[in-house]
């Protein structure tokens, strides 16, 4: 590989197994039905090489590194035009169309901002599948009632099915990573809106697990201003007890439409 060593600072871990790649693609299936694809990390282009075989029509790579971008136009010229040479937090996203998928083994130190810009972009973004540290794919995807279950599970899951699809282990990694990993994916639900605003949702859900071990009356008692509705039978409640339902209609309690 020359002079094309890893840099932890961009957190690189690379997918070596081959099983672990074709499950992975196995798992995103038929690319041909979307109309913009788009690889983020796609580094040696151990994941690119098997889907650019979907022939999908806009397919891009978004990689930051400049020695793995030269590497990637060397190796797959089809990439000419389509490599995009930058941060993926720092990329304009107005290319993409509907319905897009967004793919890729996620740098680690990254992967949550990832999925806070897909759900940014839901309008355009249908599907994702990608590669998480396990406890973030988990926590992610986590259902009412568990541990995992916090911002992130309730964030994700109001405007996206999460589906938590199976682990990968550190040996499947170049350098091996010192977590396990998993795959996990989004799939965007019909309704792209909430049932309520948008931004006093993420602060509810943002302030109730900031302090998760209390009840809703307490951890969210800085936000309410009529104290009657303190009889709802919610604010017994913990934060990891509630449905992004119940979230929304706690919203709504909270901050009535005027």
């Amino acid at each position: 590989m020359g002079d094309l060593y890893l840099k932890k600072s961009l957190g690189q871990h690379f997918l070596k197994d081959e099983e672990v790649l074709q499950k992975i693609t196995d798992a995103i299936g038929d690319l041909s039905r979307f109309k913009t694809v788009v690889e983020i990390g796609p580094g040696m282009g151990a994941l690119t090489k098997y889907l650019i075989q979907s022939k999908p029509d806009n397919f891009y790579v978004v990689e930051l590194d400049d020695r793995w971008a030269a590497h990637l136009l060397q190796t797959f010229p089809i990439l000419r035009g389509k490599l995009i040479h930058q941060d993926f937090l720092q990329t304009d996203l107005n290319f993409l169309q509907y319905p897009a998928h967004i793919v890729g083994n996620f740098p680690y130190n990254i992967s949550s901002q990832i999925v806070f810009r897909i759900i940014d972009y839901r309008n355009v973004v249908d599907t994702m599948t990608g590669m998480f540290q396990k406890e973030v794919g988990l926590r992610i995807a986590a259902k009412p009632g568990s541990k995992d279950y916090g911002v992130m599970s309730v964030l994700a899951q109001a405007f996206y099915h999460c589906e938590y699809l199976f682990d990968v282990s550190p040996e499947s990694f170049n350098p091996p990573p010192k977590v396990m990993s998993g795959v996990i994916r989004l799939k965007r639900r019909e309704n792209k809106t909430l049932n309520c605003d948008e931004d006093q949702f993420k602060k509810v859900v943002k302030t109730a697990f900031n302090q998760r071990r209390k009840t809703m009356r307490n951890s969210l008692k800085e936000l309410i201003q009529d104290k009657a509705i303190l009889e709802n039978e919610v604010f017994t409640l913990r934060p990891e007890q509630l449905s992004v339902t119940a979230f929304e209609q706690l919203t709504h309690l909270i901050f009535p439409a005027r």
